[in-house]
């Protein structure tokens, strides 16, 4: 039958999901790890179906400053992953990663910039890799779109884009533990409802 919209997808989905979710965040955390040559633990305080004026809330408001990288799904999956990170959280990994002392987000220059978009792409591209390993799926990834924005206007994309399919998206959040300090990214996955059938059935699941 298919699932037509996230209000279709069962506690059972949602467990097979989060267990995605754990190992592609565990992934991603791993990918950091190599880019700062530094230990990088990741725990994931939570995964769910959010609509989108609730994402904004327990993503910090729709005023709230992030940096948010963009990437297309195809071959296999059609869709988008969406990987943000709080503008504090982006100043500290560019500081470890070039040597910086960096206080606001208007000194980070283009290649402080460019670092935060390699860092959210490695990431995302280490987290879809899991997904296309566990499903035996072919996944391409799109380059980039990396942007330093209030989360409303970040997220006016995907809202766009997904508007006639739901309002709904998949929601991980994750608690990154670097150098004894805890941040905090968040990682949005939409899949649309084809694909994101194709994935629950090659994983085992009817849907």
């Amino acid at each position: 039958m298919g699932i037509k919209s996230f209000e279709d997808i069962s506690d059972t989905h949602l467990d097979v999901l989060k267990e995605i979710a754990n190992i592609g965040s565990g992934n991603a955390a791993s990918a950091l790890s190599r880019m700062l040559n530094h230990p990088v633990n990741v725990s994931i305080p939570y995964i769910g179906i959010k609509g989108f004026n609730d994402a904004y809330d327990a993503l910090g408001g729709a005023e709230a400053i992030m940096v948010g990288t963009l990437l297309f799904l195809s071959s296999a999956l059609e869709g988008m992953i969406m990987f943000l990170l709080p503008v504090e959280v982006a100043i500290d990994l560019v500081n470890m990663l070039m040597d910086t002392d960096l206080k606001t987000y208007e000194e980070i220059n283009d290649l402080g910039f460019s670092a935060i978009s390699e860092i959210s792409s490695i990431m995302s591209a280490s987290f879809v890799g899991a997904i296309a390993e566990m499903s035996e799926l072919t996944i391409e990834l799109s380059p980039p779109e990396a942007t330093l924005d209030m989360l409303g206007s970040i997220m006016s994309v995907p809202s766009i884009y997904f508007a006639q399919m739901s309002d709904s998206l998949l929601l991980i959040q994750n608690e990154l533990e670097i150098a004894g300090n805890t941040t905090k990214s968040s990682i949005l996955l939409l899949p649309d409802m084809p694909s994101l059938t194709k994935l629950l059935y090659n994983l085992g699941i009817d849907a």
